[in-house]
This record gives structure tokens, C-alpha cells and sequence, in this order.
């Protein structure tokens, strides 16, 4: 009876001894670890990059002429048609020198004038001669017929020999100097010319002394102030800076080479602003710059995103922090890309992997990977199921000291 009595006690015992070591023993090998489940959802691969927010179009205003700025008709953010007077150079030296150039077409058209006058006056004379000429001839043929008859004497017969030269070398002299008058009437029309344009430049710089808008649109940079002197002799000065339309904007993005393969026009992108924040604005490539840019022998491609603006929230020259969408993938098998890093027992690189727990065990698995989103990886192929434990990490209990157990 004793008996009896004892193994009633101990079994109970014994069977709840072994359960709690049990329990215990999973919940410690577990505790080792840190772990997550393989999940499904969505991955969206990215490129990141950063770039600057700039108007589709601006137009830089200069100047064509050098002098001191007398007034300034429009400032930041004013908004221009085109046409208008945005500033006015001091025209006193250009109106000087139109005056001039006008009192030289007169002058010009003097000259001319007089020297056509002439023109007219020796086609007058060789008329003239020409008639006398012409009457010279008739007597000469009338003294040869004559003089064949012996009815005129020798020496009257030289007379209208003479008398015919005479007139013949009268008319090739005016003919000789109306050739002259002509060239003399060709270079009065070349100064006319010359003083005509010269005024032309004259009227020109002094209508560039009002630097006008070329284009409707809102002014962005003023570089310029009254009292200030532009010097335009060798390059055009900048004065303003106008955006045609700022509802239209363009993000120029900077890629690496690494990955500018990997970018291609109608691609989607988004990008964020630090001066909102939260706040995800989208656009589509619409440009990948073939021309490299090298700075300090790193290599970077523009790419151009044009962005509607509409709300007329982005302002030019912002910083955007872009995400060029490469790949996007739903619904697909996944671990935490920290699970593929994992190496446990001393492990050498056998290619993609990750632990699993598995009988209260780390095994590993070897496994296919597809597109990564910097936070879960796609697993394409491997022994992989959902809702597996993997390890992603040491647990609390692998980094405390080891203590004795007492079962």
C-alpha cells in the first residue's frame, strides 16, 4: 500500500518536472535569438539620388549697352509682361551720339544731292557738245565733197577738219567726266549709307538703354541697383533672371554612375522637399543627360523629372531627395534584408542565405533573392515558407554572461 502510495507521488512529479524543462529549455533556445517571421507584401526597388528644383524655362535679362542703372521698375517676385520696362540705363551719352549720327545723314544726303546736280549739268553740256559735234560732222562732208570738186580751197578744208576733232574730243572729255561724276555719286551713296547706319546703331543702343522683358513671366534674381554701372564690352551682364511659368517645374537630379543604368525615361520617381515634410511629390523621367559631369573623379548623369507645380508650393532651387521607382513587386515572399547578413557558427560566405529556426535549431537555408527595397528582399527560390521564424540577431539572452541552471 505504501507502495502505491509513493509512485502516486512521484510520477506526477516527475511528469511535471520534465514539462517545465521542456518549456523552459524552448523558451531559452528561442531567447537566444533574435527573430522574425517570412512575411508576403510589397517590395519596391529604388534608386536614390538628390537633386535641384528649377523652373522648366528662364530667360536672363542683360544688358547690350554699358552705363549707370538711373531707375529699376520691377523687383523679386514682381510679375512681368512682355515688353514691359524692367529697368533704364542713362541714355544722355547715346542721345548725344544719335544727334550726331542724324547730322550726319544730312550732311550725307547734302553731298549726294550736290553731286547729282552736277551729273545733271555735265549730261546738260554733252548734249550739247554732241549736237556740235554732229553739226561738225555735216560740215566736214559737205567741205570733202567740195574740196573733191575743187570748190573749196585747202586750207578751208582744214578748218573743218579741225573744227570736227575739236568737237569729237569735247564730247569724250564730258563722257570721262561723267564716268568720274557717276563714281563721285557712288561714293556720296556709300557715305549716305555708312551715316544711315551709324544712326541706325545710334537709335539702337539708345532704345537698349530700356532693358524690356523678353517674355511674360516672374521675376526670380535682381542683380542690379540704382546707381550701379554696367560694363557690357565683353560680355553681356546678367541684370535679372525671369521664370516664363513657375507651375511648371523640373527637378535636374544627379545619379551616380553606378546607377544611372538603371534609370530610363517615363520611369516614376518621387521625391520629398525639407519644407514639407510628410509630403511626397511624384513625376515621370522624361530626360537622362548623356553628358557626364566630373567632379573630383566622380562621375554623375542628369536626369530631368518634370513636376507640375500648380500649387506653386516648390521653390526654385529647393534640395529634392528623389527615389527613382525601378522595380516594384506585390504580394511576393520576403525576409528582412538584416536575415541575410546572419552568420552564425563561424559560417563562410556560401552565397544568399538566411538561419532558420527550425526544432529549436538554426539551420540554414540557402535561397534565391530577387529586388530588394533596402528593408525586405524578395526570396524567388529555397525552403523558405511563410510565417518561418529567421534570425536576424543575437536575443537578450546570448548577450548576458552565462548562469548555472537548476532544474
Amino acid at each position: 500500500m505504501s507502495r502505491v502510495i509513493l509512485l502516486a507521488f512521484i510520477l506526477p512529479s516527475s511528469l511535471g518536472a520534465f514539462l517545465w524543462f521542456y518549456t523552459h529549455r524552448t523558451k531559452d533556445a528561442e531567447s537566444e535569438f533574435k527573430i522574425e517571421r517570412v512575411s508576403r507584401g510589397d517590395i519596391v526597388s529604388k534608386v536614390s539620388a538628390t537633386g535641384t528644383i528649377n523652373p522648366v524655362a528662364t530667360v536672363i535679362v542683360g544688358s547690350q549697352v554699358s552705363g549707370k542703372i538711373v531707375a529699376i521698375y520691377a523687383d523679386y517676385n514682381s510679375r512681368v509682361r512682355k515688353g514691359q520696362v524692367l529697368a533704364e540705363i542713362d541714355p544722355s551719352l547715346f542721345l548725344a551720339q544719335l544727334q550726331q549720327g542724324r547730322a550726319s545723314v544730312e550732311t550725307a544726303k547734302a553731298n549726294l544731292e550736290k553731286e547729282r546736280r552736277t551729273m545733271q549739268v555735265l549730261e546738260a553740256n554733252l548734249e550739247g557738245a554732241q549736237a556740235v559735234l554732229e553739226k561738225a560732222r555735216r560740215d566736214l562732208q559737205r567741205a570733202k565733197y567740195l574740196y573733191e570738186k575743187s570748190l573749196l580751197s585747202e586750207s578751208d578744208m582744214d578748218v573743218a577738219q579741225q573744227s570736227y576733232k575739236s568737237a569729237l574730243a569735247n564730247v569724250e572729255a564730258i563722257k570721262a567726266q561723267i564716268e568720274a561724276q557717276r563714281l563721285a555719286i557712288k561714293s556720296a551713296e556709300n557715305q549716305l549709307k555708312q551715316a544711315l547706319a551709324n544712326m541706325s546703331i545710334a537709335e539702337t543702343n539708345l532704345r537698349y538703354t530700356k532693358i524690356v522683358s523678353p517674355v511674360d513671366g516672374i521675376v526670380i534674381t535682381k542683380n542690379v541697383e540704382v546707381g550701379q554701372t554696367v560694363a557690357a564690352s565683353f560680355q553681356t551682364p546678367t541684370l535679372f533672371l525671369i521664370a516664363k511659368d513657375l507651375s511648371k517645374m523640373q527637378v535636374e537630379a544627379t545619379v551616380s554612375e553606378a546607377d544611372i543604368g538603371k534609370i530610363k525615361e517615363g520611369q516614376e520617381v518621387e521625391f520629398t522637399v525639407d519644407a514639407y515634410p510628410g509630403r511626397v511629390f511624384r513625376g515621370r523621367v522624361s530626360q537622362v543627360r548623356l553628358s557626364p559631369v566630373n567632379i573630383q573623379n566622380v562621375i554623375t548623369y542628369t536626369v530631368i523629372i518634370p513636376v507640375d507645380n500648380s500649387h506653386m508650393l516648390l521653390k526654385p532651387g529647393m534640395t529634392a531627395n528623389v527615389s527613382f521607382l525601378v522595380a516594384k513587386k506585390t504580394g511576393v515572399l520576403r525576409v528582412p534584408n538584416v536575415a541575410l547578413r546572419v552568420r552564425l557558427r563561424g559560417e563562410k560566405q556560401q552565397g544568399a542565405g538566411v538561419w532558420v529556426l527550425r526544432d529549436n535549431r538554426p539551420v540554414r537555408v540557402p535561397v534565391k533573392t530577387g529586388i530588394s527595397d533596402g528593408t525586405y528582399t524578395e526570396v524567388v527560390a529555397g525552403d523558405l515558407k511563410e510565417g518561418d521564424k529567421v534570425i536576424v540577431g543575437l536575443g537578450e539572452e546570448r548577450k548576458k554572461p552565462a548562469s548555472p541552471r537548476f532544474f
